[in-house]
């Protein structure tokens, strides 16, 4: 039997950047992650499993990450976002009404106990092209 609405990676990893310049370079210089022109680095997988994760900095004064001091934010990839959206919420985690779905996907937003805003990710049934 498969198990629906579970985490089943990381989607990305997305944090601020004082300086988004000089962090990209820093980490192409000492960790090889050269940026690509929409400003991250995509790790594809296989043909066999959609999806990819990312690294990306953002600008300091984002709000994508919610409100609060948060200077990171952890997307997780899942098989059913509607299942385990639903299941949160039966849970009494704090859950954004809002869904957003585009060529990349489905993205939803839920918050930890502590206030960090965390976002999840089902990827589309075929990965869209690299940039």
């Amino acid at each position: 039997m498969s198990q629906k609405g579970r985490i089943i990676g990381i989607g990305g990893i997305f944090f601020k950047s004082a300086n988004q310049q000089q962090t990209k370079e820093w980490y192409a210089k000492h960790l090889g992650l050269d940026t690509e022109a929409w400003g991250g680095v995509r790790f594809d997988e296989d043909e066999q499993r959609p999806g990819y994760t990312l690294w990306s900095p953002f600008a300091a004064d984002t709000s994508y990450f919610g409100a609060g001091p948060q200077s990171y934010m952890i997307n997780f990839r899942v098989d059913d976002l509607d299942a385990l959206l639903a299941q949160l919420r039966a849970d009494g985690v704090q859950v954004d009404e809002r869904v957003d779905e585009s060529e990349f996907g489905r993205f939803g937003w839920i918050t930890d106990p502590e206030g960090t805003r965390i976002e999840l990710w089902q990827p589309p049934a075929q990965a869209p092209t690299a940039a």
